[in-house]
């Protein structure tokens, strides 16, 4: 792409041009510190009125989502669609609704769910996915079978853990709240 556009021979394809290498020059630069591209993540969700809180509760998550997804990987599970199957059986077995039925919930058609989840639900997540590997690295899971075992039992812990909150609190984890819309500043309700 970079090639064609600068084949272009006009001052209408500059501005491209200049865009190109600027994000060619950024990208390189992350790959040689990979602390930038945490940070790029971190002003994207700023832009988008994210709170440090929910940053913070976000990228925790997602490091707690790649130790399980290297375990899988390590243990049998290759295929994208077995991600799939196994993330779906932690989700529904903690928040007892399936994570197609949650992003209807929430509105979402193609939009990620968890950068659309509340600060409790991305905790309960990450609660459920930790349990999860934990739990499969312990009785040594390994193929369909037994990440899927250690999965239902993963996301049961959270489970637990997110009713004995409903039961104190009166409120429900699982919201409808999402950030499509929201200007800065605004919090997810």
């Amino acid at each position: 792409i970079v090639r064609l556009i600068q084949s272009v021979p006009s001052r209408k394809a500059e501005p491209i041009k200049l865009w190109l290498a600027k994000v060619g020059y950024e990208r390189i630069q992350e790959l040689a510190d990979p602390e930038r591209s945490l940070n790029r993540a971190r002003e994207n969700w700023q832009k988008y009125g994210r709170s440090q809180k929910w940053i913070q509760q976000r990228m925790m998550g997602q490091e707690t989502r790649n130790k399980l997804t290297d375990y899988w990987s390590n243990n049998g599970i290759k295929q994208k669609d077995e991600f799939a199957i196994l993330t779906n059986i932690i989700h529904q077995e903690w928040s007892e609704v399936t994570i197609k039925e949650h992003k209807k919930l929430k509105g979402l058609k193609t939009q990620n769910l968890r950068d659309h989840m509340s600060e409790a639900e991305l905790i309960f997540t990450a609660l459920a996915e930790m349990s999860a590997r934990q739990i499969a690295e312990t009785i040594k899971a390994r193929g369909m079978s037994e990440n899927k075992l250690a999965g239902k039992r993963g996301g049961s812990v959270a489970k637990k853990a997110r009713i004995d909150l409903e039961n104190k609190t009166g409120n429900k984890v699982i919201s409808a709240g999402n950030y499509l819309n929201k200007t800065e500043g605004d919090e997810i309700t």
